[in-house]
């Protein structure tokens, strides 16, 4: 049966939804969790249609809180699907709106897309559609996935950029910087992702930094061994239902670890940060990604023995600068 959302929209879906593209009456199909994290740049098609084949050819929803349609024609055109269609959800209005709340929960793939976090945080954050989003990655489990600032709340933990984007020098040479704005448990509910942050863009734009600074700062303030996952432009995280992940696209992902009994030498504001630990500050696993998938790495435990097709790596930082070497 169609549901009110679909055959009748109402007047704050009309002015919400930014485009539908496909059949009206609700699709029900099985689904397998999962999810994706894109690092920006170009849209990994593959990724794409992982999520596809996951959400068994259902109802796919776009988020976003500006811009354009753009995804429906294309992620209709790339795989086999009910309908596409993408809402604008720029207010909190908008988010606390229970026919909104409900085309959210009636999708099969929801997908969020880049543009600026804080406006994610700032307008979804205690709302029937963060409930909602909630309800497909936990209770549901469609595959959920975000780009850019889509993929940057996917983390438990997250970085807002609020205020204005941080750079990896000024990151590293003040881990208090007013723009290291950190938030942690009161958003998106992830599996495996509870204690994650993520980051985007990340060779493109040289963020191995600031990720660094962020969980020196996670240590420090709240006694967390977060981990830290990062995929580069083109480049996609793949995690399925059991938490076991592979890197897709053309560039790399990055998966870091940090130990409770080896923080940060000196992490103090209007200082640059060290840590050193004897070179072994943060251990570091890089897959190289291919369009077809490549790697493995156990995002449920982190288990290091476990990870596969990709190579170790020690990182640590001193008087503000990050250093890399490979495990010989």
């Amino acid at each position: 049966m169609a549901l009110p959302a679909f055959s009748q929209p109402s007047q704050t879906l009309l002015s919400a939804r930014l485009g539908f593209i496909g059949d009206t009456t609700d699709a029900v199909t099985p689904t397998h969790g999962g999810i994706v994290m894109m690092g920006g740049g170009k849209d990994v098609d593959e990724a794409f249609k992982w999520m596809i084949a996951r959400s068994g050819g259902g109802d796919v929803v776009v988020l976003r809180a500006s811009g354009t349609s753009a995804y429906n024609p294309y992620l209709y055109e790339l795989g086999e699907v009910n309908s596409v269609q993408t809402l604008n959800i720029n207010s909190r209005d908008i988010a606390n709106n229970d026919t909104i709340a409900t085309v959210i929960r009636n999708a099969e793939m929801l997908f969020i897309a880049g543009g600026d976090q804080s406006n994610y945080m700032k307008y979804w954050r205690g709302t029937k559609t963060m409930d909602a989003i909630n309800y497909l990655l936990n209770t549901k489990r469609v595959p959920v996935g975000g780009t850019s600032a889509g993929c940057a709340i996917l983390g438990g933990i997250y970085y807002s950029g609020e205020l204005a984007s941080l750079t990896s020098d000024s990151a590293l040479a003040n881990p208090y910087n007013r723009l290291l704005t950190l938030y942690k448990h009161d958003f998106l509910t992830a599996p495996y992702l509870q204690d994650v942050i993520t980051d985007q863009h990340y060779l493109t734009r040289s963020r191995q930094g600031r990720h660094v600074a962020f969980l020196s700062r996670i240590l420090q303030d709240w006694h967390i061994a977060a981990k830290g996952i990062a995929a580069d432009e083109r480049t996609a995280v793949c995690i399925d239902e059991n938490g076991q992940a592979i890197v897709v696209g053309s560039s790399k992902a990055y998966f870091l670890i940090t130990d409770l009994s080896n923080p940060a030498e000196v992490c103090k504001p209007n200082t640059a940060l060290v840590w050193n630990r004897e070179h072994r500050a943060i251990k570091v696993y890089q897959i190289q990604a291919t369009p077809e998938g490549s790697g493995s790495f156990d995002v449920n435990s982190f288990d290091e023995s476990k990870a596969k097709g990709g190579t170790w790596q020690w990182w640590w930082v001193e008087g503000g600068k990050l250093i890399t070497t490979n495990l010989e």
